[in-house]
């Protein structure tokens, strides 16, 4: 059980991280008076990859811990989810396009998507804690991002035109076949389509 402490400590730390706008906004304003822009997220970006560390062996480590048997048709659902939620993280990396604009956070969407994706093929504990605090993350953030948008503190990115969602679209399905094909299984040990 020590294995899910570390699991949980990773969640806990990585979440942690990404949320320190929205729950103490004044110690990131304090850290980035003292560390300057860039020097923050330097030192965001360093405790974000430790806590990712942490995050990851825990995950290794945890025991299989049976909480419900998705029905096998969920594997085909969250294979078609995740094609949504790589075409949205593109979007987001991409100058904005269509898929950008309307989506408003296409990559805070993305994670919820594969998050849920996640959550609907896998019944074990760990995947529901880490799954389930994903999703839970995104819906939190998406909320604080309206917020912030309402208070004029957040703007959306202007939409630039629609050959970035064509190219959002491109290299989602050859990243997407990417991971289907070998990527998912040399870096998390599990093949997204049984053999």
């Amino acid at each position: 059980m020590q294995s899910m402490t570390i699991l949980i400590l990773g969640i806990i730390l990585f979440i942690g991280t990404h949320m320190i706008r929205i729950v103490a906004p004044g110690f990131r304003r304090a850290m980035v008076q003292k560390f300057g822009e860039n020097g923050w997220k330097a030192v965001h970006g360093i405790a974000s990859t430790l806590a990712l560390v942490v995050l990851i062996y825990g995950w290794q480590q945890a025991p299989v811990v049976d909480l419900w048997f998705p029905p096998k048709g969920m594997t085909h659902l969250t294979l078609t989810l995740m094609l949504f939620a790589v075409i949205c993280l593109v979007a987001g990396l991409l100058p904005a396009g269509h898929i950008a604009t309307k989506a408003k956070h296409p990559m805070v969407l993305s994670v919820k998507i594969w998050a849920l994706a996640h959550l609907l093929s896998n019944g074990d504990l760990a995947s529901v804690l880490l799954f389930g605090s994903f999703l839970a993350w995104g819906v939190i953030t998406r909320i604080s991002l309206k917020r912030r948008q309402r208070a004029g503190e957040v703007t959306l990115r202007p939409f630039v035109s629609a050959k970035w969602d064509l190219a959002a679209v491109v290299v989602g399905l050859a990243v997407y076949g990417l991971f289907v094909w070998k990527l998912h299984a040399l870096l998390f040990g599990v093949a997204p389509l049984p053999m």
